[in-house]
């Protein structure tokens, strides 16, 4: 379907949360042959011996019909509502580890894997340790996060533990709120098409081509009749609190603005993570934070969530002038990647051990 900036945006992905049942449109529960054949390709995997990740791929974690709904995941999340969970893993019958070979498997037949940081991790670990790592970005802090969209096209996440209490995924429509500016803020949608100033972390910036955007990045960018959302709602936020790109006060009000309306009980949708569920997000039209959590003191037993970002070579490209981490940037960032890094085991390792962690950074 053709659309148009500024005009009322028609799609299925189009929705307000109090609207609709997310697990009647977007809950998919394991079946028992699922199931089985998911315990069959870890055990394939771990008859290979040692494979890192980067070798898990579908040929190393072969599955059929449950390869099939993974495959078809780009087309359900482009065309229709743009999310959906996974339930049933039995979240005690693996390791932490072994749940992370699953996910990652799992991954492999819906795109491919993307550098998340200037440590060249390939799968993220959503985790408060803000207190070992204390230039932890915002995904590894504890407390709820503002809404925002992530750099790639879809971002899966994997609940490894839940919180004590509170923690849940929080997910809105940026199609919706472009409809709901467009029609009471054109104003603001101006300014948020024509772009604000992004900062990345000093860390990520400084293994990658630069710290700040050198151009506006369009929150809302429309190329042959599809709007794509990007709104990177935290790195806009350090761009304007850094004083090195000083916002005007219609962009700041802009900035603002669409971050209440994202954070809006007229607009999201909450999603409880149980352990072992796995959630998709297509990450061009949608944007997600956590609400607040109690968590745990304990390493081991704080919410614990797996990161991936994921390209997808069927999608269109991203619109140039959205893109922030470039090619480059995620070429510099994986020159830094550790092998096996990413398994639960080696993260919590490495951050209760600084000797460890130095190693691995520097």
């Amino acid at each position: 379907m053709m659309n148009q900036l500024g005009q009322p945006i028609k799609s299925q992905g189009v929705w307000k949360g109090p609207a609709i049942d997310w697990r009647e449109e977007g809950l998919h529960i394991l079946s028992d042959e699922e199931l089985g054949e998911i315990d069959r390709a870890l055990k394939h995997l771990l008859s290979l011996g040692e494979v890192d990740f980067p070798q898990i791929t579908a040929e190393t974690f072969p599955l059929d019909k449950v390869g099939k709904l993974m495959a078809s995941l780009p087309d359900r999340l482009r065309n229709g509502r743009g999310f959906l969970m996974l339930r049933g893993l039995p979240r005690d019958k693996y390791s932490d580890d072994d749940m992370t070979r699953i996910y990652f498997g799992l991954g492999a037949y819906i795109g491919k894997p993307m550098v998340q940081s200037y440590l060249g991790d390939i799968l993220g670990h959503v985790v408060d340790v803000s207190d070992l790592e204390p230039k932890s970005r915002g995904y590894r802090k504890g407390g709820g996060q503002l809404m925002h969209t992530d750099s790639c096209d879809i971002i899966g996440l994997m609940c490894l533990r839940t919180a004590i209490s509170g923690g849940e995924s929080r997910i809105s429509s940026a199609l919706a709120i472009h409809n709901h500016l467009a029609e009471h803020r054109p104003d603001l949608l101006d300014v948020l098409r024509e772009g604000l100033y992004l900062k990345r972390t000093d860390e990520d910036g400084r293994r990658a081509t630069k710290t700040y955007s050198t151009e506006r990045v369009p929150f809302f960018y429309e190329e042959e009749g599809e709007i794509t959302c990007y709104l990177p709602t935290g790195y806009a936020r350090l761009a304007e609190k850094s004083g090195q790109r000083p916002f005007t006060p219609i962009e700041s009000e802009a900035l603002l603005t669409v971050r209440k309306i994202a954070a809006s009980p007229e607009f999201f949708l909450d999603m409880g993570f149980k352990d072992g569920d796995i959630q998709f997000l297509n990450n061009r039209t949608m944007v997600h934070g956590r609400t607040d959590y109690q968590d745990e003191k304990e390493l081991s037993k704080r919410r614990h969530l797996l990161r991936l970002w994921l390209s997808v070579s069927s999608w269109p490209k991203m619109p140039e002038p959205q893109v922030f981490h470039t090619p480059e940037d995620h070429r510099l960032w994986a020159q830094y990647r550790k092998p096996f890094a990413e398994l639960p085991s080696v993260h919590d390792r490495n951050l209760l051990q600084p000797d460890a962690e130095k190693r691995m950074v520097d």
